[in-house]
């Protein structure tokens, strides 16, 4: 039965009706109905990445469109925990409020954190009282790990760098970043190393390659960079800068394999050329 005007105004209550309706059992979406917690995660991880993919493209009509799709996820996770009994939205948003104001006690309280230092140790110690709390409270081993609790379906980069950080936070990281230079140069003369062997290890090979990157991470993170961040607009540039070689190539009536690497590097300083022109002339 319906019992709320699907031409009232939108309001959080009305998002809640129109989701327990899609998963009302003899009434609803059959596609909705037989959705799970874990058969919707891939769709809340798309979701989120559309939402950045629209602020970096400062698409801001689309961001309006993207928000309302990932709040539509949390409002989905919440009727799933009504359903079982487990918590419903209104629990998530208490949950949340109270974790705010316990994180920031320099807002909402009278503790004085007047540098972002002390301010990012503090919500550091909150989360490790945190994590504390959660081990005693499933009454699990004394020890708890640092880096305990870290998703594992965070991007590569992503995690790496939150490792790095909880590490830091115990003083566990270099203080120079110099330091973190020479680590870098280190890892390439291994890479270097393997490369060069008579019979290259595949799997050794890789494993020094992934120690470079992770130590690249770690550069990004001391110069106060976010490396998911960094590479996707490295990503981004390259692209347009290869759909500007792949437009010099289309007119010059020759195929791509037609062209020597010569010709092609100059389409590529030519298209950063370009760039610079414009750039100088905004």
């Amino acid at each position: 039965m319906i019992n709320l005007n699907v031409d009232s105004k939108a309001s959080i209550e009305k998002l809640r009706w129109i989701m327990s309706e899609l998963r009302d059992p003899e009434t609803g979406c059959p596609w909705d109905i037989k959705q799970s917690f874990a058969s919707i995660t891939s769709c809340t991880i798309e979701e989120a990445y559309e939402v950045v993919d629209a602020i970096e493209q400062h698409d801001f009509v689309e961001l309006n469109k993207e928000l309302g799709d990932l709040l539509f996820q949390v409002i989905f996770y919440s009727q799933l925990g009504q359903e079982q009994q487990l918590f419903d939205f209104d629990s998530v948003v208490a949950a949340i409020c109270e974790k705010l104001i316990r994180r920031h006690p320099h807002v909402f309280s009278d503790v004085e954190l007047s540098t972002d230092a002390q301010i990012k140790a503090n919500w550091e110690n909150e989360k490790a009282n945190e994590r504390q709390q959660k081990q005693n409270k499933h009454n699990e081993q004394e020890y708890l790990s640092v880096i305990a609790d870290i998703p594992k379906n965070l991007p590569a980069l992503s995690q790496a760098a939150k490792i790095q950080k909880r590490c830091s936070h115990v003083g566990f990281d270099w203080h120079d970043i110099n330091d973190v230079f020479a680590k870098i140069e280190e890892e390439v003369l291994e890479v270097k190393e393997e490369l060069t062997a008579e019979n290259i290890d595949q799997a050794r090979l890789g494993e020094e390659l992934g120690d470079l990157m992770f130590a690249v991470v770690n550069l990004c993170r001391h110069a106060k960079q976010d490396p998911e961040t960094l590479l996707r607009h490295a990503n981004k540039k390259f692209t347009k800068r290869f759909h500007g070689v792949e437009a010099q190539v289309f007119n010059s009536g020759k195929d791509f394999l037609e062209h020597d690497l010569t010709q092609l590097e100059q389409y590529w300083q030519n298209v950063k050329t370009q760039e610079k022109t414009e750039n100088k002339s905004k």
